[in-house]
């Protein structure tokens, strides 16, 4: 179950992992989505075995003094808030003391919206998530630091076994994020086959960390991490060496540059499709971003870690600068024209589509087969009719959206790729962004108009004047606090009226001769309200529609 808190702002309590809580017997299930495109919350939580929720304040609960943790997972949690709480004392800069956290306590908590957004518009988001990178570089400090114990084979079997252990805390001081443990798991593996010489394979040993993960925790094959993470490695193992070997770098420092440069365009390419699937956007700077990001995210982690240990805490301003210097550049390159393609919308069939054609293409020209090759790029061409498809039904779409708030108003009057909304939310509220954006992006709207609903408009074939809306055949009768207390009259025929406001109309005024289909009842209404008037609605054998807690009300228009 998932449990909101709404705190107490003078004396907010502190819960904290393994502390036992009563609460009133009062919840729901998890709310699907109601509006078209809108993030299924329900389904991400249900891949957590979260199927419920509740929303209470804080002094609805009770506290036991039962504690009923992990014991080892609460002393690496306890350890983990003791390092964060030293990042706070050492770094003064808040982005900065943010990113360090994140970097390498793999704690998310105080990163912000802005800092997200420049890592992902330029591809390199991973560096904000505790990854195999980051264990690697961990592996390489613990390599070097037990340099004493290579005398013998006992010793080196020590250090293997020190090795391990301490990669495994620091996975567990992280979070045990899928992509940890998988890097965990494969180093451990490596380590093992090393010290006891034996050969390994590295698609065995992926294939057996994945399995190891989803034999202890099966839903994680939902998780986008875990597909992400696994899709970048396959990539690194069977991709990175043909990229590699397509040029001879010359040099020793161009053959390290093209070398990085082969990591990243490997990880990209069969990342791409799940990515635009899952995010819709595809940075385009990413193979500048990830060379500028690697020297400063490998002294970001080692001067991370150094300044943890009490003698060196006097190198926390460099780290601090290198922080500041690195967002600044991904702002930077963020902020620049065609960082990135966004509201890229790809539906399932897709999907399979373009995955099947890279996969294809990339196994066809390792192997020269000209057959595979043929196949791939009939795949390809398959793709591209589906998304010409796409286009064509967006460049003729004619349709309303009733979009379903929790407390606002929202409808959107579509033609083609041009849409006039009318809503008392604006682009920069988060109502806006999670329930209304996702929808008009997926239908490749490239024109959008806010309009206020109490000011009289005309945009092409749409008409607002005097609380009517006319958007091609579509009449609408709207009933607002505007016409509390006024009276309708004349004759008048409309495909719906649109109760909103918590409106006191006396539809006793309104004209014997006004004619009306469907009634349509938005979030702004009181709850005891929308009950009145849907009872009065269905009274009148009128067709009725509540949008609070339901799916988006769709108007499909003809040619």
């Amino acid at each position: 179950m998932l449990i909101t808190l709404r705190l107490d702002s003078i004396s907010p309590i502190k819960l904290k992992y393994g502390d036992e809580i009563i609460i009133p017997a009062k919840y729901t299930v998890v709310e699907p989505p109601y509006n078209p495109a809108e993030f299924d919350f329900k389904a991400w939580l249900g891949s957590q075995n979260i199927y419920h929720q509740a929303f209470m304040d804080q002094d609805h609960i009770v506290i036991n003094k039962n504690n009923i943790s992990n014991p080892i997972i609460k002393r690496a949690l306890n350890l983990r808030e003791k390092q964060v709480a030293k990042y706070r004392r050492l770094i003064k800069n808040d982005e900065a003391f943010a990113v360090a956290s994140t970097l390498i306590l793999g704690y998310r908590a105080d990163l912000n919206q802005e800092t997200l957004s420049a890592y992902s518009r330029t591809g390199t988001i991973h560096a904000l998530s505790v990854s195999g990178a980051h264990v690697a570089i961990i592996y390489v400090v613990l390599d070097l630091l037990f340099f004493f114990l290579n005398n013998n084979r006992a010793l080196k079997m020590l250090k293997l076994l020190l090795i391990c252990a301490l990669i495994w805390g620091y996975a567990l001081l992280t979070g045990l994020s899928p992509s940890v443990v998988r890097s965990a798991i494969m180093i451990t593996v490596l380590i093992m086959a090393k010290g006891l010489s034996k050969k390994t394979n590295s698609y065995n040993v992926l294939a057996f960390s994945a399995f190891c993960q989803l034999a202890y925790h099966p839903f994680l094959i939902w998780d986008v991490g875990f597909q992400l993470s696994y899709l970048a490695v396959f990539g690194l193992i069977y991709l990175q060496p043909k990229i590699y070997n397509l040029l001879y770098a010359g040099p020793n420092w161009i053959d390290k540059l093209w070398s990085f440069t082969s990591m990243s365009l490997a990880a990209q390419v069969v990342t791409f499709p799940l990515s635009i699937y899952y995010f819709h956007q595809f940075p385009l700077y990413f193979l500048f971003a990830n060379l500028l990001i690697t020297i400063p995210l490998i002294l970001m982690m080692y001067l991370g870690i150094v300044v943890l240990i009490p003698p060196f805490g006097f190198l926390s301003p460099v780290l601090e600068w290198i922080i500041n210097f690195t967002n600044a550049v991904l702002k930077w390159m963020a902020s620049l024209p065609y960082a990135s393609f966004s509201s890229i919308w790809i539906n399932l069939p897709e999907l399979t589509l373009l995955s099947l054609f890279l996969g294809l293409a990339v196994y066809a020209l390792a192997k020269f087969n000209k057959q595979l090759l043929f196949t791939s790029l009939l795949l390809l061409v398959c793709y591209q009719l589906l998304v010409m498809c796409d286009g064509l039904k967006a460049f003729h779409q004619r349709k309303i959206i009733f979009f379903s708030l929790r407390k606002n108003y929202a409808a959107a009057f579509i033609n083609g790729k041009e849409a006039v909304l009318i809503s008392d939310l604006t682009r920069e509220d988060k109502n806006y962004s999670f329930s209304i954006e996702p929808a008009l992006t997926q239908l490749q709207l490239n024109k959008i108009h806010f309009i206020n609903v109490k000011k009289d408009t005309v945009l092409g074939h749409f008409v607002l004047k005097n609380n009517q809306i006319a958007f091609f055949q579509y009449k609408l009768l709207l009933l607002d606090e505007n016409l509390n207390g006024k009276k309708i009259d004349g004759n008048a025929t409309f495909s719906g009226i649109w109760l909103s406001g918590n409106t006191k109309f006396n539809f006793g005024n309104m004209g014997a001769g006004i004619r009306y289909k469907t009634a349509i009842i938005d979030a702004t209404n009181k709850e005891y309200k929308i009950q009145v008037l849907k009872r009065q609605m269905e009274n009148n054998h009128i067709e009725v529609y509540v949008l609070k807690k339901n799916k988006a009300y769709l108007v499909q228009l003809t040619q």
